[in-house]
């Protein structure tokens, strides 16, 4: 098992907290890193809430959990019983009062928007939250200084049994399965009747579109249904944690700013996937290698800085930045992203960095070395950034 970053984190929060929320996509390693933390703590109950074994023992939720209330409880996908929200907000508080107050459960879900509603209403104050991306370069090469060392991780992506197959061809052939489980199971399960079809189509388009504004009108006319019902299919790929909507930066610059959001797939190997493309060269070939790159990084460089305001800059009169990080000590990164391996920043970059007030000027691209660029831009590989922006 490689080593997740998120480890550490989730002992701390479960030391501090009477429940975690554990989040990511399914096949992210949520199990894999639970299971670590019950063989920590040899006590710990596991549930699986698929099997209707693990269901069937919550038929009576309340003498259940009473019943192992001085044990951590596991509970995995947790989302498929929303009812037990209400029941776990009682044996917090009772086993608080018997002075356990931290360590109680822990959580796991592939469904954010319905779990984060649940937590936030039924158990406010008593559970932290902690998402679980898909493998991080930081975690699989780390004090890696060679860019080319990415590239099999930005074609493959990072869910863990992609990244481990044997080869480029099992890898595709485990994303190809991943896509078509999701559309014809688990998302069925969650309860949204989508055709399969057409959600396929819907996800297929985003890749090929990867990194563009939103537009839900061209969207919904290319697959003859409503804008209004483009908007609900992507919010549900959202929730999943499989699409990312970045928002426009907003503040009083007195610039017309673009306020439409940016969509990207989130994992770059569901993004080949989709468009079949199976190795280095066929993305290289392919027109949305940069965009793929770009959303590549995109997704390294927030989770390394999960706690910041992650946007994008852009006006009407051409200044652009791809990504803005407003960190919590106050400081704004801006950042442009090339895959070129002699990047340059245009006009427009200099632009959105003046006007949002840039502390920090980043330009992330295909280098093995940093260097530094006028006006204090400094060049680094990705790999760099993210270790720079999870240092502050």
């Amino acid at each position: 098992m490689y080593p997740r970053l998120a480890e550490s984190i989730l002992h701390n929060l479960l030391a501090q907290f009477p429940a975690v929320v554990l989040l990511g996509p399914r096949q992210s390693g949520k199990t894999t890193l639970a299971i670590e933390e019950k063989k920590r703590n040899g006590s710990a109950l596991y549930l699986d809430l698929e099997l209707p074994s693990a269901k069937r023992q919550l038929d009576d939720p309340e003498a259940f959990l009473l019943a192992h209330r001085h044990q951590l409880v596991i509970l995995d996908e947790v989302q498929r019983l929303p009812e037990l929200f209400a029941v776990l907000r009682g044996i917090i508080d009772l086993r608080r009062r018997d002075g356990e107050a931290a360590g109680q459960f822990l959580l796991l879900g592939s469904a954010s928007g319905e779990l984060l509603r649940q937590t936030s209403e039924s158990l406010a104050g008593r559970v932290a939250q902690l998402e679980l991306n898909p493998f991080q370069a930081r975690e699989l090469l780390p004090g890696e200084s060679d860019c080319a060392a990415l590239n099999p991780l930005w074609i493959r992506g990072g869910f863990p049994l992609s990244w481990l197959a044997k080869d480029d061809a099992a890898s595709l052939t485990w994303r190809d399965m991943f896509i078509a489980t999701y559309l014809d199971k688990d998302i069925p399960a969650l309860g949204p009747r989508i055709p399969a079809t057409t959600l396929r189509r819907l996800w297929t388009m985003l890749a090929h579109n990867q990194g563009e504004l939103l537009d839900q009108s061209k969207l919904a006319a290319s697959l003859a249904i409503s804008g209004q019902t483009v908007g609900r299919y992507i919010d549900l790929l959202c929730d999943l944690m499989l699409v990312r909507r970045l928002p426009a930066w907003s503040g009083n610059v007195g610039k017309r700013l673009v306020r439409a959001p940016k969509v990207y797939v989130r994992d770059s190997g569901i993004v080949h996937s989709l468009l079949g493309l199976q190795n280095f060269d066929a993305v290289l070939g392919h027109p949305v290698a940069g965009a793929s790159w770009e959303g590549f990084v995109v997704e390294q460089l927030i989770a390394a800085a999960p706690q910041a305001q992650a946007s994008f800059y852009r006006t009407s009169h051409g200044a652009e930045a791809d990504l803005v990080l407003h960190m919590r000590n106050g400081e704004s990164w801006v950042i442009e992203i090339k895959r070129s391996s002699a990047p340059t920043v245009s006009k427009g970059y200099h632009l959105a960095a003046a006007d949002i007030g840039a502390t920090r000027k980043l330009l992330v691209a295909a280098v093995d070395s940093s260097y530094p660029m006028k006006d204090g831009i400094e060049v680094m590989n990705p790999l760099v950034a993210a270790s720079l922006i999870a240092g502050t």
